[in-house]
């Protein structure tokens, strides 16, 4: 139904002389390659995340340097300009950030927008991602930024004002209030975060309303609700929930007999009861972001009959406006028949606005991460099951409306999934807990499950369910045994209850017990003396190029359990390891750069190190299938074909360099094919000059 997307940007233009890059751009500053090169460096499959680039212009604005192009920007008409240059005197807010702010444009991203309608309801929650003390006056030089939570924190994303326009009209999300800009800034910021504009096409307003929330979503098949549907949208609003819903049974955005659109994310920002001349009516509000094309049924802006039967001043109360304004009201029932799923954003308390009657849940978050060996143990039916992170979770707080259970909402997350361009296939198993440990060991897990979710290679699954008072065991686990990844485990309670990790006996323990908690410890240096190496090597610039990326390597290596292994890091290697990681298209790695490459670095290492069994510094050609598996890669026959002819030694033994060749390799490729397959079909159409960047610059 809503199609979720993978970073999306498109290059063409080769680069130009990077140093020369500020000389060449003109009053348009959007026609220069220089630019072009420079916004597309995105397509390398480094995050776009907190690594902007910002020049000043020559009218002294700021330039976004970063920001990645995508195909349709570039289209014969079309123009970057400022607001103030659309309009004399433009506004960030006009009287006040509203859900009918936003109209729809080109990009088919109902989903992005359905979310900002739902945010807009909620001030507190706006003020978060859009800081409202930006505007068009004073202190104005260019430049807008917006937060949007990202794995348990909140980052900032900074954007120039440049907005892609046609006839001097925006071509993406605009406000009724033309000169009102909010709402475009927003959905620029977010589609950087995200990958370029092209990449918020089709999605799940879900994923939207995590990153703009920081809540936990939950998606319901509304023929499959088996409680009073009225009661549960009660009490979904009633803990500040944020709901979105489509129905997804037609041809994508076309009309049913009745107006609302198949396969279109609405926003659902109320509930009420509506007191007639026949008495009371349960009515819901429904938003389409589009701001315009409404419902055609009973209720509706477009027959009054039933409207004729509400005083003026109940509809006051109600808000209510005859117009096209995208937004309307239908009946329970109503809403029930012509929409069939509903994605929920629960909110959190800290989420809540200070004084507000609405009761959030109590969030608990732990960040965890599954090591083959250590912590990724598989399914259940796997031998190594309760290796897999354990959490105990003590239920004490009855549900008001509840005899003897407690309702809690568990949510797994992939972190950095879209970055790495490989989705792990997860789920979720609640367990009674011991009555004496906080764990379970493996005799324990015999016993079988309370509760699980089915495994998916979503990026957050989700368990909903209601226990009595008592102590129980969560375990997030990976399909198969031994795959390498981190995530998120967040856990939502009444007020009492609680989630903590589980105190359990590990391989890990038996480590830290040897002074060494991960293989790569034994390996390579330590975070400071990597630092150390890192200015010892970098230019004055503070920039690393590949012949001193590999003396780098060369003396990190030196002193390990893995000594003798740099004799086999070629120039050749570390020019490889430069350029898939390099975020400013130099061929140079800056610091952040490097960190990032030294994160891969130590979990691939504890991945050889530990598949490395006769300890020789070198895998066997039968022991590379599986340490790609630990790592996320899956491979087919005719691929390991391929990796024993390119990337093997003579004996057929991977070195341990090449082993991270190899794997930057393949996860590198792996991200780029994910980029242009915008469609998620599984196969890409890409034109010469692609082909030849892609390849070439690898």
């Amino acid at each position: 139904m809503f199609k979720s997307r993978s970073l999306s940007s498109e290059s063409s233009l080769p680069p130009p002389d990077s140093d020369d890059a500020d000389s060449q751009c003109s009053d348009d500053l959007m026609g220069s390659q220089s630019r072009l090169w420079l916004m597309n460096m995105g397509a390398l499959g480094i995050p776009l995340e907190g690594g902007e680039v910002e020049t000043v212009g020559r009218d002294g604005l700021c330039v976004d340097y970063h920001f990645p192009v995508g195909q349709l920007e570039m289209e014969a008409g079309v123009r970057w300009m400022r607001p103030k240059e659309l309009f004399s005197s433009p506004k960030f807010i006009v009287d006040g950030a509203s859900r009918l702010d936003i109209c729809q444009g080109k990009l088919a991203d109902c989903w992005v927008l359905s979310a900002i309608a739902s945010l807009a309801n909620h001030p507190e929650l706006l003020k978060k991602v859009v800081p409202l003390n930006q505007s068009f006056q004073d202190g104005y030089n260019g430049r807008f930024f917006f937060r949007f939570w990202q794995y348990g924190q909140w980052e900032e994303v900074r954007i120039d004002d440049l907005l892609p326009t046609l006839n001097n009209k925006l071509i993406y999300l605009s406000s009724p209030e033309k000169h009102e800009f909010w709402s475009s800034l927003l959905e620029k910021a977010y589609a950087k975060l995200k990958g370029g504009y092209r990449a918020l096409e089709l999605g799940h307003p879900h994923e939207a309303m995590v990153d703009m929330t920081g809540g936990v979503t939950e998606v319901f098949s509304l023929p499959l609700v088996s409680k009073d549907l009225l009661e549960l949208l009660r009490s979904l609003l009633a803990k500040g929930a944020l709901i979105n819903c489509a129905n997804g049974k037609g041809e994508l955005e076309k009309k049913n007999e009745m107006g609302i659109m198949y396969r279109h994310a609405y926003s659902l920002t109320a509930v009420e009861k509506v007191k007639t001349t026949d008495g009371f009516k349960d009515l819901v509000r429904i938003l389409n972001p589009w701001g315009h094309t409404e419902w055609e049924g009973a209720w509706s802006d477009y027959d009054g009959n039933e409207w004729t039967k509400v005083s003026a001043e109940e509809q006051k109360r109600l808000g209510r406006v005859r117009q096209e304004d995208g937004e309307f009201w239908m009946s329970v029932s109503d809403f029930h028949l012509n929409f069939d799923t509903m994605e929920v954003c629960h909110l959190t308390e800290a989420q809540s606005a200070p004084g507000s009657d609405v009761s959030p849940w109590k969030c608990v978050m732990h960040h965890g991460a599954w090591m083959p060996n250590i912590t990724a143990g598989g399914p259940p039916g796997s031998n190594f099951f309760w290796q897999n992170p354990q959490f105990l979770l003590v239920l004490s707080e009855v549900d008001r409306n509840s005899q003897n259970g407690c309702s809690f909402i568990v949510a797994l997350m992939q972190k950095y999934q879209r970055r790495r361009g490989i989705n792990l296939t997860v789920g979720l198993h609640i367990y009674q807990a011991h009555p004496q440990n906080t764990f379970l060991s493996a005799e324990d897990l015999r016993r079988g499950f309370l509760f699980c979710t089915s495994y998916s290679t979503r990026r957050e699954v989700v368990l909903r369910t209601s226990l009595p008072p008592g102590r129980y065991i969560i375990i997030p686990s990976t399909s198969e045994p031994n795959q390498q990844g981190e995530f998120l485990l967040r856990v939502l309670t009444e007020p009492g209850s609680h989630a903590t990790p589980a105190h359990k006996p590990t391989p890990l323990d038996v480590l830290s017990r040897r002074e060494h908690s991960f293989p790569h410890q034994a390996a390579l240096p330590s975070d400071a003396a990597i630092r150390k190496l890192f200015h010892r090597h970098s230019n004055q610039e503070g920039l690393c190029k590949p012949v001193r990326l590999q003396r780098l390597l060369t003396e990190a290596l030196q002193g390990g359990v893995l000594a003798g292994s740099e004799r086999y890091l070629s120039l050749e290697h570390c020019k490889s390891l430069v350029v898939l990681m390099d975020s400013q298209g130099k061929a140079k790695l800056n610091w952040s750069d490097f960190q990032l490459l030294w994160d891969k670095i130590r979990k691939w290492t504890d991945i050889f190190l530990v598949y490395d069994t006769n300890k020789t510094h070198h895998l066997e050609y039968k022991e590379v299938e599986p340490a790609l598996k630990a790592a996320g890669i899956m491979v087919n026959g005719l691929v390991m074909q391929l990796v024993g002819l390119r990337y093997t030694e003579s004996d057929l033994t991977i070195s341990y360099p090449g082993f991270l060749f190899l794997l930057m390799k393949m996860e590198s490729m792996i991200h780029k094919f994910q980029v242009h397959d915008v469609m998620g079909l599984g196969t890409i159409t890409i034109s010469y000059t692609q082909w030849l960047y892609m390849t070439l610059y690898s």
